[in-house]
């Protein structure tokens, strides 16, 4: 009787799984449409596929005849700036130009009372016709002394008498000149003239003001042309020598360096000049040397004590090759670009460069062919060794149009 109820058990069991089974089936049914196994693994194989290689652009370094520049910080100042003082005193009794204004040299500025130096002008000039009267005098009886010492008609005593008269005479009329000349001379200086051509400042006294001998009456400073005072570094001026030894520069002591400057808000280096100063040392702290160049300064357009650039030329013309600056990645401590194959293939190649151009350019001296292909646009797209689709461009007008203006110059 044991193995029918130990049988009918295990029907029971297996009967019970089954409806738990049918049960879980019911509730985890799996929803119309997804795919099954069979779908997913078929699937599969799109989702993997390679994407498309990124697109970058590239352009051939640009080949042309080029002068190194290499640029210099410094000030404009005025080539000529004196203090107007007054060189007679007395009240001023008029004020001939308008504050700030342009003078021409020898223009009046300002004009002190007259009347005094006037009047001692004439005084002079009575003291003067009295010595005449006196040397003419002295003369008559000199010569009537002369004339009757041969006769003993007067003593050699009377006759020594009159040639020392004769010479104090003329010493009178000498010093009566002179005062005459001074008195001249002062009534000159009532008028406070330009002593060359520029612009004025403000004026520190006004009419009526007693002006004391050597009082400010204002300031004056040229303007055309210019100078603009820079400092050269030590290894700047040992570049530059070396590049005159050579013989394509002019000495640096021989004023003839043609420079180019520009004025903070100017996009290009429309003021010309040359050197005509360079100092004899350099500065013991700053390991500089100070030089100066002449600039002409048409239509006043620098303001004396502006902040500019100045570019000196530092080769002679020579043919380089060059890429855009934003080419330019950096592979650990050395500079470099990306190239790209015939195959599409990225290589990271390094160079090395030499200095900044104005439109954006930089110069390569080594490690680039000139008809490599180098990336110019998309360089976050791309790595070494990586394929992409290269779209051909220029350089040049690429390199212009991301090159920074005049207000924010690169270093």
């Amino acid at each position: 009787m044991r193995k029918p109820v130990t049988l009918a058990v295990t029907l029971a069991a297996g009967l019970s799984v089954a409806a738990a089974l049918a049960a879980f089936h019911l509730v985890f049914e799996i929803p119309a449409g997804l795919p099954s196994e069979a779908q997913a693994q078929t699937s599969q194989p799109s989702r993997s596929q390679t994407p498309p290689p990124p697109t970058v652009t590239v352009a051939r370094p640009v080949r042309r005849e080029i002068v190194e520049w290499r640029e210099f910080a410094g000030r404009f100042e005025p080539s000529a700036a004196v203090e107007i003082r007054g060189r007679v005193a007395g009240h001023l009794a008029s004020i001939d130009v308008e504050d700030g204004a342009l003078v021409e040299a020898g223009q009046l500025l300002f004009t002190i009372d007259p009347r005094p130096y006037r009047a001692a002008l004439d005084e002079a000039r009575a003291q003067l016709a009295s010595a005449t009267a006196q040397v003419e005098l002295a003369d008559l009886e000199l010569n009537r002394a002369e004339q009757l010492v041969s006769s003993n008609a007067v003593s050699q005593s009377t006759l020594d008498q009159r040639r020392q008269q004769k010479k104090a005479a003329d010493a009178a009329r000498a010093l009566a000149e002179a005062t005459l000349s001074r008195a001249g001379i002062d009534l000159g200086f009532t008028q406070v003239r330009a002593p060359f051509a520029g612009r004025i400042s403000n004026r520190r006294l006004d009419i009526g003001a007693l002006v004391s001998d050597g009082a400010i009456l204002t300031t004056l400073v040229a303007l055309d042309p210019l100078y603009f005072v820079f400092d050269i570094s030590e290894q700047d001026l040992l570049a530059y020598r070396q590049a005159a030894e050579s013989g394509t520069l002019p000495l640096l002591y021989g004023r003839r360096i043609a420079v180019e400057a520009r004025g903070q808000a100017d996009r290009d280096w429309p003021h010309k000049g040359t050197i005509d100063f360079v100092d004899n040392r350099l500065e013991a702290g700053a390991g500089t040397l100070r030089a100066r160049a002449v600039i002409a300064n048409a239509g006043d357009a620098v303001i004396p004590g502006q902040f500019g650039r100045v570019r000196l030329p530092f080769s002679g013309a020579y043919p380089a090759m060059l890429v855009p600056e934003t080419a330019l990645i950096t592979d650990q401590a050395d500079r470099a670009v990306f190239t790209v194959a015939e195959d599409g293939t990225v290589a990271s190649t390094r160079i090395q460069l030499g200095p900044r151009q104005s439109d954006g350019l930089r110069i390569v001296r080594g490690g680039l062919d000139p008809e490599d292909r180098v990336v110019v646009g998309g360089l976050m797209r791309v790595r070494p060794g990586q394929k992409v689709t290269a779209q051909v461009a220029d350089a040049a007008p690429r390199a212009a149009a991301l090159a920074p203006t005049a207000a924010s110059p690169a270093n």
